[in-house]
């Protein structure tokens, strides 16, 4: 159904539960499908992903100017664009995906028990998965190729500011579909910006299995209040750097300053620095100068203001806030302890970073700060599938079930029991 013959609530109800009926019949199929189907299907998307550069690149222009007519906030338009290093990485993510060892149907933890039966697990598809985010269309692909990849098919509902971008690439990854033989509705990219199909969408829970949202903290809170179907989400990314007594001064300043500096609109970027007294003189200075070079505005407490006169004082809400901007949350604490209550109190269990040279403290920050994902000694900003090896992401989760940390094929799929056995029979 296009866009302009979907006029009414109801008419966006019964294109919606049409889109979730054809995507679960898909799923079957795709979850069915050998390795090597969903390998061309890929490989196929990414090919026409590149025939279509001059396409995507025009009607990236038209959203970027749409965009900028509707004052769309800034890191949004940033998360936006696309240009011809953007298309690449998409065909790469493609690509890296194909790559990645199919869980779909492994069997592993296989043991004999007792009565002579082997008992074991089974990886499998969720189902249908739906996919609600905002601005970034390379999200699209990710999206696309993770659920194909893992046996699922999956809905998807980009924001109203990428629907032309998004378009050219659904009929890319149709392309790809055809080109495997897959039914056209194991990926479905919902084609109206009407703001009453996600409300629709989330009330399948017939035919959807799991919904993944993806955009600041008012699209999730609406989708985990409205949602009967489960979720697999994050809120916020307040995401920290601790650096240490006697930590190596200049990978101090490096990692703190790339986990800021190099994208600000993303949720592993660095939020809040946490610096040990005993370092607090000699590291501060050259942190704030790097900072202030790179135009990061910092709000500090009282010992950093002691130290950068220039920064502003912090309150209590900036260690809270998730800023998506050039502005940094700086606080000297008294050591570990304090760093870590710290972040377990203020953080979003998102991403959180030490920088130290001694074993025995970074083994206590990975064991005691309770986020998806702690590092150590290197920059918040390397917390995305891309970076851990899973090819892309489709979202990041901070829940504890049934994912946590970046959400790549494993967490697309479940696990069933399987029991082999050579005749036996049950005696009670």
């Amino acid at each position: 159904m296009a866009e302009s013959t979907i006029q009414t609530l109801t008419d966006v109800s019964a294109y919606m539960t049409e889109a979730a009926r054809a995507a679960r019949a898909a799923s079957r199929a795709v979850a069915a499908a050998p390795t090597a189907v969903k390998s061309r299907a890929l490989l196929a998307t990414a090919e026409a992903l590149d025939a279509a550069r001059t396409e995507l690149l025009e009607a990236n222009a038209r959203d970027l100017a749409g965009a900028r007519e509707r004052r769309i906030d800034q890191p949004l338009i940033d998360r936006l664009g696309i240009d011809d290093g953007a298309i690449d990485r998409m065909i790469e993510g493609l690509q890296q995906v194909d790559k990645l060892p199919d869980p779909v149907g492994e069997i592993s933890g296989l043991v004999y028990r007792p009565s002579g039966i082997q008992v074991g697990y089974m990886r499998v598809p969720l189902g249908v998965i739906g996919i609600i985010y905002e601005s970034r269309p390379n999200v699209t692909v990710d999206a696309a190729s993770l659920c194909l990849k893992s046996g699922n098919a999956c809905i998807l509902r980009g924001g109203s500011e990428a629907i032309h971008s998004n378009r050219v690439i659904a009929r890319c990854i149709s392309r790809g579909l055809e080109a495997a033989g897959l039914p056209a509705g194991a990926v479905h990219l919902v084609d109206t910006t009407d703001r009453a199909a996600v409300g629709a969408l989330l009330t399948l829970d017939e035919y959807v299995d799991v919904i993944v949202p993806r955009g600041g903290r008012g699209l999730i809170e609406r989708i985990t209040r409205e949602s009967t179907i489960p979720v697999i989400k994050h809120l916020d990314g307040v995401c920290h750097v601790y650096v240490d007594e006697g930590a190596d001064p200049d990978m101090a300043v490096a990692v703190a300053v790339n986990s800021k500096t190099e994208k600000y609109a993303v949720c592993n970027a660095l939020e809040s620095l946490l610096v040990h007294q005993a370092e607090a003189a000699r590291l501060l200075p050259a942190l704030a100068a790097k900072y202030r070079e790179a135009g990061v505005e910092l709000r500090g407490c009282e010992r950093v203001r002691a130290i950068v006169p220039d920064a502003t004082a912090a309150t209590e809400a900036d260690w809270y806030e998730e800023y998506l901007g050039p502005v940094l949350a700086v606080r000297v604490v008294d050591g570990l302890d304090e760093a870590i209550a710290h972040i377990n109190q203020y953080g979003s269990a998102h991403t959180d970073c030490i920088v130290t040279g001694d074993y025995g403290r970074s083994r206590r920050f990975l064991t005691e700060v309770d986020s998806a994902s702690v590092l150590v000694n290197c920059s918040t900003q390397f917390a995305d599938g891309f970076e851990y090896g899973l090819g892309a992401e489709i979202g990041i989760s901070t829940d504890k079930l049934h994912a946590r940390g970046p959400v790549g094929l494993e967490g697309l799929t479940t696990r069933k029991f399987v029991v082999l056995g050579h005749g036996e029979i049950r005696h009670r």
